[in-house]
């Protein structure tokens, strides 16, 4: 089998999982690579030339990117060769960095500097509803209820579907919004859904204008998201299913990030 049969039924094999267009992307990226930088045909692969690829390819890239280059490289030799170049390598800890959050003051900067009243509304949504941007891109206006101020995600992370929350003020103005663009298909865009890099466009654009010195993505509004309502006093479990997480443990990471209860917290020497 060649490289090019050998990727194709990689494609086959990944959407028969269904897996998500982020996992094919990635899958078809990394198995490419190996194959153009060892020149070899699939079938001859083996965990030398893996060791090689993370020698050459890994060394500078986070722990994250080295276990999806596994990841995709297990996947796709154990289901279409039967066989596993990744087995016996050691796989690097998860590092667990602390996400960056906007302190409210910063997210009403950010707001104000959105030169586009679309761009404005696609960042108080990404805030005010804990959304991904893969999830918001794919929304649709009869996925919102303006009368019970909810909206649901169809077929999100893990293929779940799951409702969010709808800030009062924005309901409104996304109400306005549809039905000024009746014939759209989507909530931000007419036939297509909008890429997640158009977000991201978006995100970065107003973080410059805003002056704001810290690394901001659309993910940023999520985690800022979850930090005010953990400061605000909501409970970690709503929290949970607010955003989405099968495990209570991705939500504990919040915890570490609500300064304002930290900052509550007496010192003991204040008690003696």
């Amino acid at each position: 089998m060649n490289s090019q049969d050998f990727l194709k039924k990689l494609e086959t094999e990944i959407k028969i999982s269904k897996l998500s267009p982020y996992t094919l992307r990635n899958y078809l990226f990394f198995n490419r690579e190996l194959l153009d930088l060892t020149k070899k045909q699939p079938d001859k692969i083996d965990s030398d030339d893996v060791k090689l690829f993370l020698a050459e390819r890994m060394n500078n890239l986070s722990s994250s990117s080295t276990i999806l280059f596994l990841s995709s490289i297990k996947f796709a030799y154990s289901t279409i060769l039967g066989k596993d170049p990744t087995s016996g390598i050691k796989r690097p800890k998860t590092e667990k960095k602390l996400p960056t959050v906007l302190t409210k003051e910063e997210i009403i900067t950010l707001f104000n500097s959105t030169t586009t009243k679309k761009s404005r509304l696609i960042l108080e949504l990404l805030y005010s509803s804990g959304l991904r941007v893969s999830e918001l891109v794919n929304l649709k206006p009869v996925n919102l209820d303006f009368s019970e101020n909810i909206g649901w995600v169809r077929s999100g992370k893990g293929k779940k579907d799951r409702f969010f929350i709808l800030s009062t003020k924005l309901s409104k103005k996304l109400e306005k919004f549809i039905n000024k663009n009746q014939e759209w298909n989507f909530l931000f865009s007419k036939e297509n859904p909008l890429t997640t890099r158009n977000i991201q466009k978006i995100v970065q654009k107003a973080t410059v204008k805003a002056k704001i010195d810290k690394s901001v993505h659309p993910h940023t509004l999520r985690h800022s998201f979850a930090t005010h309502l953990l400061d605000n006093g909501v409970d970690i479990r709503k929290i949970q299913a607010l955003l989405g997480h099968s495990n209570i443990s991705t939500t504990m990471l919040y915890t570490h990030l609500s300064q304002e209860q930290l900052q509550g917290i007496k010192s003991p020497l204040d008690s003696l």
